[in-house]
């Protein structure tokens, strides 16, 4: 096993207590410290309505502090939109709202709560004379999906990627893989065309070639940064061929794998890490998408990282500013 590799991960903090960023009880502070820091633009309704739940409805620490995450995200779309003040929030607003979320893969009870504390919100504010009306008051949730691809918390996630043996030059490359594609949110279609020229590892990023060639950039977290880095280095060498090309991930023979190989691959490290889940290559992005949704993270950030936005919200949405990207990715996602 690489020493280096190992040393480094067990060096990653907590920026609240400095401990290995483990428990829900320091993800949370890591939350609230980044919602304390965000509080710094005005919204006095939001204001009004956190003293209502705390003081007057007696809610708990970590009810109000999910209150203010879902309501925070809700204020910077409307914002997004050209509505800055809720009270001009309309129907088709709330809507798009639901829809954006439902787009990058936001479990439906997730959704649910979201917009829960959206209609409180507004209730709230009609009900004290604040607003005329409820713009959230016919929005419904999305049903339940069938089929939809089970979410890894982040102590699976964990255990998972610790299954690779890296001690062999193929455990090390898996161990890179996987720590890729849950610190980018690729399809594994995007995670196996990557080239080397699609790495920019120095600027922390990397450059996906999506559907329609569609082209977006992905901040790539410090861990799947170490891990990359040392399998490019001292792996993929043993592995390259002639005819390999600048692919970043070989096979054994120096070809470009299949989905069908990192499936396999990856069904086998679920099998050995004891995960009682139907995990996929897709499961990985779609837990990405999730914990940094349930963290707090802007939903415009996510759905640019993903390159997943939908149809009916892109004018919505404007490019964002990279080094914007990689500090969401650094502060939401458990493993940036």
């Amino acid at each position: 096993m690489n020493p280096q590799i190992s040393q480094r991960g067990a060096e990653k903090k907590c920026r609240v207590c400095k401990c290995k960023v483990q428990s829900a009880k320091c993800k949370m502070q890591n939350d609230d410290l980044q919602t304390s820091q965000e509080t710094s633009r005005p919204y006095p309704l939001l204001e009004q309505f956190i003293t209502h739940l705390s003081v007057e409805r007696g809610l708990s620490g970590n009810t109000v502090d999910a209150y203010r995450r879902d309501l925070m995200r809700y204020l910077r779309f409307l914002g997004e939109t050209g509505v800055e003040d809720a009270r001009q929030a309309r129907e088709a607003h709330v809507s798009a709202l639901v829809r954006a979320l439902d787009g990058v893969g936001l479990e439906p009870a997730s959704i649910a709560r979201n917009l829960s504390a959206v209609k409180t919100f507004h209730r709230f504010l009609s009900a004290e004379g604040l607003a005329g009306g409820d713009p959230a008051e016919h929005v419904i949730p999305p049903r339940m999906r069938r089929a939809l691809p089970a979410v890894l918390n982040i102590f699976e996630v964990e255990r998972l990627l610790e299954q690779p043996d890296l001690t062999r030059p193929l455990g090390i490359r898996d161990r890179a893989m996987m720590e890729g594609l849950y610190a980018l949110g690729v399809r594994v279609s995007e995670l196996i065309a990557l080239r080397l020229s699609d790495l920019f590892l120095d600027a922390e990023i990397v450059r996906v070639i999506g559907k329609g060639d569609k082209e977006r950039v992905v901040p790539i977290g410090a861990e799947a940064m170490e891990h990359v880095t040392y399998y490019l280095r001292n792996v993929r060498p043993q592995l390259v061929k002639p005819h390999s090309g600048d692919l970043v991930f070989l096979n054994w023979r120096g070809r470009k794998l299949s989905r069908m190989a990192v499936w396999k691959m990856l069904k086998g490290y679920v099998r050995d890490a004891e995960i009682q889940k139907d995990v996929s290559p897709h499961t990985l992005r779609h837990s990405f998408a999730t914990h940094l949704l349930e963290g707090g993270a802007d939903l415009r950030a996510v759905q640019e990282m993903l390159g997943h936005a939908d149809i009916s919200t892109t004018q919505i949405y404007t490019h964002l500013d990279r080094e914007y990207l990689k500090e969401v990715h650094r502060t939401f996602h458990p493993r940036g």
